[in-house]
């Protein structure tokens, strides 16, 4: 059992000092001045006190970390950056164990301590990514809660075998389905999210869909989406991931689809893209949306950026939503913190007595300032054990 830690001079969520006390992983108590007798002590130093961060969308299986710099290749169009992520998966010799091993640790440096990963399941890799992953959600366990969506990145119904490694894919130990562009890649949107739904209901999981597509095009696969939710009793299971479409300049079909959204309880994530239309993060928690966000692909084949801090992710989705008062960026960082806690569904999420000791120490005046300067963690625990201090990861990189 972890030995009970007490962290004085802290300000969870910005707020006055005052000491915690984590017994067992769990919060157990918080207020001025308190004793643990035989307590390991760790000293805050008036450091702003969050919840872990969580990283709702990224790719676990396929970051380029630590193996050099690669120049970019792949062309602008989506169907570019596919094929070309399957030439160079083989060329040079992404091997999804390892680069996954390798972004956890840099998450766990900069405070994230869950994450909802997407994993490739196509013709080219066939299972070796799920396999890759599965290895090291095992190996850090103690450290890191990672959740594994199956994914078509490939296509589904353009590729013959992919909805069954997809389904054995479930069967091994995905966390949940997902789909992708139903109409732009596969060109069969009523067989996609047949497949991707059914398995979803057999399985008894969640479902989290790509949706790149734009303005119309997206809005009717929004609609399919909302049918399927509605129709096998999936209200609060279903994320769509990206959709662009929402943040069309046509208010009135976007009013339409949030409607939809709202009523069915269907989760957005965001990453603040800055090359396309974003969902409008307020407007959306206005209506009670749950909203979450992710780095997306790191250091990848797709693009060369990305350093898996969720922190730095919530200044840019305050940049993109021209968020400017301290209210408005606390709420992209509550997007990158209890947002993507409450779409993965994590209980004994938070800083209150009784929460698991998920939580990161930053320096900082307030989380306006922590968002928007993003310095290196002070400390990071998971369940109440220091997995990170100044920067740094207390787990070696592979």
């Amino acid at each position: 059992m972890t030995q009970a830690l007490l962290l004085r001079d802290i300000r969870p969520m910005g707020g006055p000092a005052t000491d915690m006390l984590i017994r067992g992983g769990i919060i157990a108590a918080i207020g001025p001045g308190l004793e643990a007798p035989g307590a390991v002590v760790e000293e805050g130093r008036g450091a702003l006190a969050i919840p872990g961060l969580v990283e709702a969308h990224t790719h676990l299986d396929k970051s380029l970390l630590g193996m050099g710099w690669r120049p970019h290749q792949a062309g602008p169009a989506l169907a570019d950056k596919i094929e070309t992520e399957r030439r160079l998966k083989r060329e040079w010799g992404i091997d999804p164990a390892r680069q996954s091993a390798r972004q956890v640790v840099q998450s766990l440096s900069h405070g994230t301590t869950q994450i909802r990963t997407h994993v490739d399941i196509d013709d080219a890799v066939g299972l070796a990514g799920m396999e890759g992953v599965l290895a090291t959600r095992a190996a850090y366990a103690e450290s890191m809660d990672i959740e594994i969506i199956a994914f078509p990145q490939s296509g589904l119904m353009i590729r013959p075998g992919v909805a069954a490694m997809l389904e054995e894919a479930m069967r091994l130990g995905a966390d949940g389905v997902g789909g992708l562009d139903p109409c732009a890649i596969d060109r069969d949107p009523k067989g996609h999210l047949d497949i991707v739904f059914d398995l979803a209901e057999r399985f008894g999981k969640p479902v989290d869909i790509h949706l790149h597509e734009p303005g119309l095009l997206g809005a009717f696969s929004t609609e399919l989406i909302a049918e399927r939710t509605r129709a096998l009793g999936l209200r609060g299971r279903v994320t769509i991931s990206h959709a662009f479409c929402l943040g069309d300049a046509d208010t009135a079909m976007v009013e339409r689809l949030l409607d939809q959204i709202a009523e069915l309880d269907i989760a957005i994530m965001t990453t603040g893209s800055a090359s396309r239309p974003v969902p409008p993060i307020a407007r959306l928690r206005a209506r009670g949306i749950r909203v979450c966000s992710g780095s997306d692909g790191i250091r990848d084949t797709w693009g060369p950026y990305g350093n898996a801090d969720m922190l730095e992710r919530a200044m840019l989705l305050g940049l993109r939503n021209n968020f400017r008062r301290d209210d408005e960026v606390e709420m992209a960082l509550d997007v990158c913190t209890r947002g993507g806690a409450a779409v993965m569904g994590f209980e004994g999420y938070g800083l209150s007595v009784g929460c698991n000791a998920d939580l990161v120490l930053v320096p900082g005046e307030s989380l306006a300032e922590a968002v928007v300067s993003h310095p290196p963690r002070q400390l990071v625990l998971k369940r109440g054990r220091p997995v990170a201090r100044d920067g740094a990861a207390l787990l070696p990189t592979p």
